[in-house]
């Protein structure tokens, strides 16, 4: 079964090394596919917004292990959701926010034998403590856990269902028959500004004037909606397309629009149509 893990653990350092290491040693068998580990640290928001964009794309039944905790050791409870298709590990953070809608089953983690095993052990034992810290459950919970679902675990073993799990509020744009509000939500590698406003957003506004140009501002800056990057060849200036993942994108042709223009996340954007 496949694996996979978005942190914002960076690879400087060895933690997503380790966490692989603690999968492979309870499911040598197990596929584990980084996502990413670049999240910006603690940014909750960042890690739900790319987990949304990323986990249909693989195989049903893959495991989504996202670690993303700047609670750890805290109360925080740690989290099993299960969907039609997907399973999501990590913490009770907001993480999954854009996942609750499909769950079928949210589960707090209880079942402390199918954490990290004490050393010089893999099989879980009725009554052992796990040697957890305070400061890595993306080692001692939520690696393990994602390792045994993987061997066939039933969902039912590892904890009690909740309906209280956490959520964030994101914020949703405000349409109306001009205009469409929003704010940028994501900068990618590139230094491209991703916004919730959507693809649907932009038909919405051109079913309305057909014949009429769409305009985009962001910070007194405005920009031309292109059909593709390569479009934008030869501009200096800001402009924007529908990214991969339907939502309205802010971008330099070979450039860096967060950079250039000094675009972030919450930033106001407006979509106009004339």
């Amino acid at each position: 079964m496949l694996i996979t893990l978005l942190t914002d653990f960076g690879l400087k350092d060895p933690f997503a090394g380790v966490m692989k290491g603690a999968i492979l040693t309870i499911n040598p068998q197990a596929t584990v596919v980084d996502i990413t580990h670049g999240i910006t640290p603690h940014d909750v928001k960042e890690a739900a917004l790319t987990l949304a964009d990323s986990y249909r794309y693989f195989p049903p039944k893959s495991i989504h292990v996202a670690v993303v905790d700047p609670g750890v050791g805290s109360g925080r409870r740690p989290l099993l959701v299960v969907t039609e298709d997907y399973y999501f590990v990590g913490p009770d953070n907001g993480v999954f926010t854009l996942v609750f809608g499909e769950a079928t089953e949210v589960v707090h983690l209880t079942s402390e034998h199918y954490f990290l095993p004490k050393k010089g052990g893999t099989a879980p034992r009725e009554g052992l403590r796990a040697p957890t810290t305070g400061t890595f459950h993306g080692r001692d919970i939520f690696a393990p856990v994602a390792a045994w679902l993987s061997k066939g675990i039933a969902v039912s073993n590892f904890g009690e269902p909740i309906t209280d799990y956490v959520t964030l509020e994101l914020s949703v744009p405000v349409r109306d028959s001009s205009t469409v509000k929003g704010e940028a939500v994501l900068i990618d590698g590139f230094g491209n500004a991703a916004v919730n406003i959507t693809e649907d957003d932009v038909s919405a506004l051109y079913s309305i004037n057909p014949a009429g140009r769409l305009a985009v501002s962001v910070g007194g800056i405005h920009a031309r909606l292109m059909s593709s990057y390569a479009e934008a060849e030869g501009s200096e200036g800001l402009s924007a397309v529908i990214n991969s993942s339907g939502r309205l994108e802010l971008f330099v042709y070979k450039g860096n629009a967060a950079k250039t223009f000094g675009i972030k996340p919450g930033d106001p954007v407006t979509l106009k149509v004339s």
